[in-house]
């Protein structure tokens, strides 16, 4: 669901107490705030926002010229790719940089007569989301600016016939043009740009983006280029990802990425590994693997098995909608207690959903078994501790409500490991 940002008016004021404002000419008059935020063919001399930080003055006006780089707009030696790994990196090591990248790409794409070069403007806004977030004082300007472009593209197309009619007239005379263009067939409406950046930005807000210590990669970027077109398995609905999955398992009745994960714990011995799902496996090969995952491949060098369980955990953790739908949540916490109303409740899910729980409970069964135990120190207790927080989601904003509700949460998972009967499950993929 998309919730309305702030307005117009509330957005003009943060850009008037935050913009760094820029001047012209001999006697430096201030630019105004539409032109600081219009599309320009020049460079900087300064940050788009105030900052004290000497690094960032400095880095910003080389990332103007980068991001103008990306767009078309200015010539370069790197491929787009590399200039998008270069201005991707920068922002990931360097907190202070990534809002000054926003507001650039903002700058960027508006009033820009070039098509394409404005769907490349986007589509590096849409990247930079794949790898981290605005700073929460940044995020709700540009939440609003994004909102303004969800269904903009007859605004756009008009804006940009205006825009070049006005340059026509000032520069018949003039013999350099930009080249314009109000429409490129290879790329894609504004609008879907900005119905991914606007998904991404609310997932991203929470999530913090990409973690770990390995700096991004170019097969990275590649990834969340493509992830515009084509939904990642992770982050997605259940629905969606099975509709993706037609095309490469049309006969699996379960998600792919949930069997072959759970298969793969198994294949490394993960039932009898200490602190399974409770330790987490190392970011960056968790990192790595799920690139290869949103690939429909599995790595044959995998040994560690707690590197596909905290992928698994992620990927449920990750859906756009839980295992477990939200309009169920009140009758889960209601029955946390009650072994049949607490199976009952499984019968009355959607059947994918209920496929998919069935599936998950009849694994962590495996681990609840008192053989594996003793190995793994993750009873039923502990088991039902990690993987609650990754089916139900709790949506009160009030901490007592989060911490009564936790209890109630791990509780029902409990009942449904020790009493629901997944034996039909077996051998089904």
């Amino acid at each position: 669901t998309l919730r309305k940002p702030i307005s117009q008016s509330s957005m003009a004021d943060w850009a008037s107490k935050n913009l760094n404002m820029h001047t012209q000419g001999i006697f430096r008059r201030r630019i105004s705030i539409s032109n600081m935020l219009s599309w320009n063919g020049g460079s900087i001399k300064k940050p788009m926002l105030i900052t004290s930080n000497r690094t960032i003055k400095k880095e910003a006006c080389e990332m103007f010229k980068l991001v103008q780089s990306y767009m078309g707009d200015r010539q370069s030696r790197m491929d787009r790719n590399h200039v998008a790994l270069v201005t991707v990196t920068k922002c990931w090591s360097v907190q202070g940089l990534r809002d000054e990248l926003y507001i650039q790409l903002i700058r960027q794409t508006t009033d820009n007569t070039c098509y394409r070069s404005l769907a490349w403007g986007w589509e590096l806004m849409a990247i930079s989301l794949a790898f981290f977030s605005p700073s929460p004082k940044f995020q709700s300007y540009l939440e609003g600016y994004i909102y303004r472009h969800l269904d903009s593209d007859e605004n756009i197309a008009q804006r940009m016939k205006e825009l070049v009619d006005l340059k026509t007239k000032k520069n018949s005379k003039s013999r350099k043009k930009r080249k314009q263009n109000t429409e490129d067939e290879g790329s894609l409406p504004i609008s879907t740009y900005a119905k991914y950046c606007y998904r991404k930005l609310q997932k991203v807000a929470v999530t913090g983006g990409k973690k770990g210590l390995r700096k991004p990669t170019v097969e990275e970027i590649t990834h969340a280029r493509n992830a515009i077109v084509t939904p990642s398995l992770f982050g997605s609905s259940l629905e969606e990802i099975m509709l993706r999955q037609q095309d490469v398992y049309p006969g699996n009745k379960l998600p792919w990425v949930q069997t072959q994960l759970s298969q793969q714990v198994l294949a490394l011995g993960g039932e009898q590994t200490e602190g399974i799902f409770r330790i987490p496996g190392d970011i960056d090969e968790v990192n790595a693997l799920k690139l290869q995952v949103d690939q429909w491949r599995i790595p044959g060098s995998l040994s560690d098995p707690n590197i596909p369980a905290s992928l698994l955990k992620l990927w449920y953790r990750e859906l756009e909608e839980p295992v477990i739908p939200q309009q169920f949540y009140k009758e889960c916490i209601s029955n946390y207690e009650n072994p049949d109303a607490a199976v009952a409740v499984v019968q009355l899910l959607p059947e994918l959903n209920r496929l998919v729980l069935c599936y998950l409970i009849h694994f962590l069964q495996i681990f609840a078994q008192p053989s594996n135990v003793g190995r793994t120190k993750m009873d039923v207790n502990n088991l039902a501790m990690v993987m609650a927080p990754n089916c139900l989601r709790c949506q009160s904003d009030d901490p007592r409500v989060i911490f009564e509700n936790t209890r109630k949460e791990m509780s029902f998972l409990r009942m449904l490991i020790v009493h629901l009967d997944t034996s039909f499950i077996k051998g089904l993929v």
